[in-house]
């Protein structure tokens, strides 16, 4: 009895790639919104719990409650930044994603670009999505890539964007205040300034 030859490789239809990248990047997207409902959930605990602490400093008169609105700060500081570098993560496989979507179905469109128009092919390659291409678009900058070819970010820019995840502005407020003020007042209540002289440890 003969054996059955090796299956024939199915054809690569470009169509079934695309439709199933375009499902993961609709998922990645919902999870990445669903990070930002999260950590606006640990901003909203920060606030309430380092505020209650400064203000029962002040009510019951004991210093070490602003030490301990301090050291609330920072445990929710860093809560959020854990959180926000998990969700970093996702970023490079959403450009990884765009980048394929543009070498499955990219097409000539009139330009975005104002300064190509005056060109003899006031034409541009254009595909979809491109949302973290757009999210990373340079404020202030004379350049407009807005309409390039997207490309991957390399593994030295994702260590420094995770890196840099508990500095940014928008991941230190309002933690840092409550650092700031509960280390501030603690320390006028060490050192029995006016005002704070009537507390006790």
């Amino acid at each position: 009895m003969n054996e059955p030859g090796p299956l024939p490789l199915p054809r690569h239809d470009p169509g079934w790639l695309r439709d199933d990248l375009q499902k993961e990047y609709y998922e990645i997207l919902g999870v990445v919104s669903g990070f930002d409902q999260r950590l606006l959930t640990i901003k909203g605990w920060s606030v309430t719990l380092s505020l209650a602490l400064l203000g029962l400093g002040f009510q019951q008169g004991h210093y070490a409650l602003f030490g301990l609105a301090a050291i609330t700060g920072v445990g929710f500081w860093t809560v959020e930044a854990i959180s926000k570098s998990h969700q970093m993560r996702f970023y490079s496989r959403m450009r990884d994603i765009e980048l394929a979507a543009y070498n499955l179905n990219h097409v000539m469109l009139p330009v975005i670009d104002e300064s190509r128009r005056d060109r003899e092919e006031p034409l541009g390659e254009v595909s979809a999505p491109r949302i973290d291409m757009y999210w990373s678009y340079p404020k202030g900058q004379e350049a407009d890539w807005r309409a390039s070819v997207p490309w991957r970010r390399t593994p030295e820019d994702l260590r420094k964007m995770l890196h840099r995840a508990a500095w940014r502005v928008h991941i230190m407020m309002p933690h840092v205040i409550a650092v700031v003020v509960g280390v501030a007042f603690y320390l006028l209540a060490v050192g029995n300034t006016p005002g704070f002289d009537h507390l006790s440890p």
